[in-house]
């Protein structure tokens, strides 16, 4: 088990539950790090199994009432959050730098596309427990379906997009009447703690939001008693593919169902006909924004041959431009990767591709915990590259010849969340949209994207179900068929 291992005055998180900010059950506690500076970012409480069982158990006991209140209540609670997530926005944004190397705009992004991920949830609470009347082969009968919530959901949300992704679950799960217990990343326990916080003020009943905060060497013990508990009736999870399974196993033994957003290698077709203006630009956006670490980021640049030569000129031009480094400096726009591995993660990827022919035209290098924008054309299938998700700053260049030969290419990958495709021939595109592999598609517009109300979600190894919309709520409720019989006993053929 865990336990603190500095002196130094830093800024500390409790676990809460059941309305009661706490210690873990046996006291211990772990220090994230700032990934900028290697300093201790937050000295979090350290739960164990132990502190999940009281976690679900506070949750399954605020079910009944919650689930109970109006759909209007409920609305208006988390329109209080949204306010209260707005009123924090310059804590939340100083706590996302501190915990995983965010600069201040890319915290501030966060917790606006969270507000509003709250107020639509807020205005969906009508719309996500709408039923329907189911016509009947007995014209004397009424059948009903309709849709209630599951219970107590688990919410695992990740370091990368610490605010803005507590929007692809809490929201719509508290607002259909279910509780949730939300376990942090690792790296963030503040900045969760500080969401969590908003929740809580605005006016939730105990037990019905609780936080588990986690050492690393410990996640392994925390994920398995949270999923695999019997009183667990959704578990939604944002991370990793490869631990994406591992939760999908173990929430299996239970047949408790899972949502899974997953990693991704977006693929981002240029057609011969481009606007290179408007494709610099988002490719730059989606490849180099917040540092790469995201499953949206674009990783595949699949250009027509014909214009591949000023296209990877210009884009490697606009990596040269950015300005990386301390995230707490106005001007910078990438600040760190989150640890060194990741950085060892990418310069493998760089080292490996070059090595086998492609060509270097920007970045390359690590800088402390930072790394260089970087541009590699020329890659083919034999590079790790070309398959691999970096979750870093880098971005591959692949020619090809035609609009058949980048539909193939981008579907060559084990990866299926999001791409863009970008043509002045938008009939071409949509039917290029329609036979990609992903769970969404931008045409003219870059792979990094979101709306509360969309439906969010890939397919193939970036997981199943979704977040947002309508599509999104209906993760967090059961349907249950209802019939009333009309007039007239039915005659059963047993009978007395």
């Amino acid at each position: 088990m865990s336990t603190s291992v500095s002196s130094i005055s830093v800024p500390q998180q409790e676990l809460f539950i059941g309305g009661s900010w706490t210690a873990a059950d046996d006291g211990a506690v772990y220090e994230s790090l700032d990934p900028f500076t290697g300093e201790p970012a937050c000295r979090a409480a350290a739960a164990s199994a132990a502190d999940v069982d009281r976690a679900v158990n506070s949750a399954k006991k605020a079910f009944p009432e919650w689930a109970s209140r109006s759909p209007a209540e409920r609305s208006r609670i988390l329109l209080t959050c949204a306010d209260a997530l707005e009123a924090r926005s310059a804590e939340i944004s100083e706590a996302v730098t501190a915990e995983m190397g965010g600069p201040s705009g890319w915290g501030h992004f966060n917790i606006k596309i969270l507000v509003d991920k709250v107020r639509y949830a807020a205005m969906s609470a009508y719309e996500g427990l709408t039923g329907e009347v189911i016509p009947s082969d007995n014209p004397r009968r009424t059948a009903l379906a309709i849709r209630k919530p599951v219970g107590v959901v688990a919410s695992i949300v990740p370091w990368n997009a610490p605010v803005l992704l507590v929007g692809a679950s809490v929201p719509a799960a508290l607002v259909l009447g279910n509780t949730v217990v939300m376990k942090a990343s690792e790296q963030t326990p503040r900045t969760h703690g500080l969401v969590v916080r908003c929740f809580a003020e605005a006016g939730l009943p105990d037990g019905v939001l609780n936080l588990i905060t986690n050492a690393p060497r410990d996640a392994a013990e925390v994920v398995d008693a949270l999923v695999s508990h019997e009183d667990v009736r959704r578990v939604h999870f944002t991370g990793s593919t490869r631990i994406g399974r591992i939760i999908a196993e173990k929430a299996a033994k239970t047949l408790t169902p899972v949502v899974l957003e997953l990693g991704g290698n977006a693929p981002f077709i240029v057609l011969a006909d481009a606007d290179l203006d408007v494709a610099v630009s988002a490719a730059a956006f989606g490849s180099f924004a917040n540092t790469g670490q995201g499953c949206l980021s674009t990783g595949r640049i699949v250009v027509d041959r014909v214009i591949a030569e000023e296209f990877s000129r210009r884009l490697a031009a606009v990596a040269g431009t950015i300005v990386y480094g301390d995230p707490r400096r106005a001007q910078t726009m990438l600040g760190p990767l989150i640890n060194p591995n990741s950085v060892n993660h990418v310069q493998e990827l760089v080292e490996d591709a070059v090595k086998g022919g492609a060509d270097l035209l920007a970045g390359g290098r690590a800088d402390g915990p930072c790394y260089a924008p970087t541009v590699l054309a020329g890659v083919t299938p034999a590079m790790r590259a070309y398959r691999e998700e970096s979750f870093g700053p880098m971005v591959t260049i692949i020619p090809v010849d035609g609009p058949e030969e980048a539909l193939a290419v981008a579907n060559d990958n084990e990866y299926g969340l999001t791409s863009a495709i970008f043509s002045r021939n938008v009939t071409l595109a949509l039917d290029l949209a329609k036979r990609l592999e992903v769970g969404m598609c931008h045409i003219n517009g870059a792979t990094l994207d979101d709306e509360a109300q969309m439906p969010f979600g890939g397919v193939k190894n970036s997981g199943y179900g979704k977040s947002g919309g309508r599509a999104g709520l209906a993760e967090f409720t059961e349907v249950e068929w209802i019939t009333i019989e009309g007039p007239g006993t039915p005659h059963y053929p047993i009978s007395e």
